[in-house]
């Protein structure tokens, strides 16, 4: 089978999309299939195939909110003439999902769509854009959710489209088989009595770092501990020729929000913080490795993001034996039911559906978890077994093959 997977941005970029992309292409690789993936070009990519899965780059970026720019024609003209058995497009709301709508009907071979949450679905900006979007919806053979009830899938069957799979995300069996050999306590100077809470997400704000140094700071706990904030910034975000002003003013009010960085309440409640004895904040850019070596190593996993849709780090979370405190962004309860890896803060949603965590209910909750080792024990053993056994990318891409051969 000979498959084109269309993402806004793949290896090297990093982030949740790509993985997912990733995993799968080189998993039905391995199956026998000829994977390719067509996505933006970037400048740090020197390569055009990467274990396995070629990659085909366009200059084309935008929406259809924001505006499309680039080699559009090209992009259209490789999707709709090149011998692809199945197509799968990740995510709306991105060029490689809207630059089709034009060309879809000229598309005879099978069709999968991953919508990917509808971040966007109450903005007022995309208002027109989701009218338009159910008609689109219908072109597709089938749809492919990571969650049995969320903004995207709910939209779909609203308008009474029937023809999806619902498929978790998962956690790579290679990455977290076992600890990464590093020295990873030792080397950030984390004792092995340390208490250490453990958070992961780009953009920093829109991830709710702010809300869990601002929880915390009211943390009191009868050992030490350590509060890790690690946020992997992505370069290709936008061109690195605008700075980050001309950045925000490049972006409409609604898409501006999450480059708006509370620098002052960060920066106020890590001084707090580093005032309180045995406690320790540090604010790091891990390397990926590193990053899966802290899951290993970390006590405790805090999520606090605004918005989200199948959170992959709450699975990785569970692989590493790691229990997590998330807010119900995105299906976190869902993944919290299927791995019994963790539990749900309580939090409330603003005028957007954004959700947002009072820092002391979330305070609260980190403290009771990390009050009871018992507890946590039982969650880290249960999140692990249920991610060997189904959701590791192996077990994943076995779902992706039936949808995309039609079975």
């Amino acid at each position: 089978m000979r498959i084109l997977f269309c993402c806004e941005f793949y290896a090297p970029s990093f982030g949740g999309v790509q993985k997912v992309i990733q995993e799968s292409a080189e998993h039905l690789v391995k199956r026998g299939h000829q994977a390719t993936v067509a996505t933006t070009k970037l400048r740090e990519r020197d390569f055009d195939e990467l274990n396995g899965v070629r990659i085909r780059e366009f200059k084309v970026s935008g929406n259809l909110v924001r505006g499309l720019e680039g080699e559009l024609e090209a992009y259209r003209k490789f999707v709709t003439s090149e011998p692809f058995d199945v197509i799968v497009i990740k995510a709306a709301q991105q060029w490689t999902f809207d630059a089709l709508w034009p060309v879809l009907s000229q598309i005879t071979r099978r069709k999968v769509h991953i919508p990917c949450g509808y971040s966007s679905l109450h903005e007022p900006a995309y208002r027109d854009y989701y009218q338009q979007m159910p008609e689109i919806l219908r072109q597709f053979d089938h749809l492919i959710f990571y969650a049995t009830s969320y903004r995207d899938i709910d939209f779909a069957i609203s308008h009474g489209i029937i023809n999806y799979s619902v498929i978790p995300n998962g956690a790579s069996e290679t990455e977290f088989a076992e600890p990464p050999k590093l020295p990873f306590r030792k080397k950030y100077g984390i004792t092995q009595e340390d208490f250490v809470f453990l958070t992961v997400g780009h953009p920093r704000f829109q991830k709710g770092q702010l809300e869990v140094a601002q929880a915390y700071e009211r943390v009191n706990l009868s050992r030490p501990s350590v509060l890790i904030l690690n946020d992997r910034p992505n370069p290709d975000d936008f061109p690195k020729s605008l700075t980050i002003p001309d950045k925000i003013k490049a972006l409409p009010r609604a898409f501006a929000n999450q480059y708006r960085y509370p620098l002052r309440d960060f920066r106020r409640a890590l001084k707090n913080i580093r005032r309180q004895d045995g406690k320790k904040v540090l604010v790091t850019n891990l390397e990926r490795e590193e990053v899966v070596s802290a899951f290993f190593h970390s006590d405790l996993f805090v999520f606090a993001s605004h918005v989200e849709y199948s959170p992959l780090v709450l699975f990785e979370s569970a692989a590493a034996g790691l229990p997590f405190l998330s807010v119900p962004v995105g299906n976190a309860s869902e993944i919290a039911q299927w791995t019994e890896g963790g539990e749900i803060c309580p939090a409330d949603n603003d005028a957007t559906g954004n959700v947002r965590v009072a820092p002391k209910v979330l305070a609260e909750r980190m403290e009771a978890m990390a009050s009871s080792s018992a507890s946590l024990e039982e969650f880290g053993k249960r999140g692990r077994s249920n991610w060997k056994e189904r959701y590791s990318w192996d077990k994943i891409a076995l779902q992706y093959e039936k949808v995309l051969t039609g079975q």
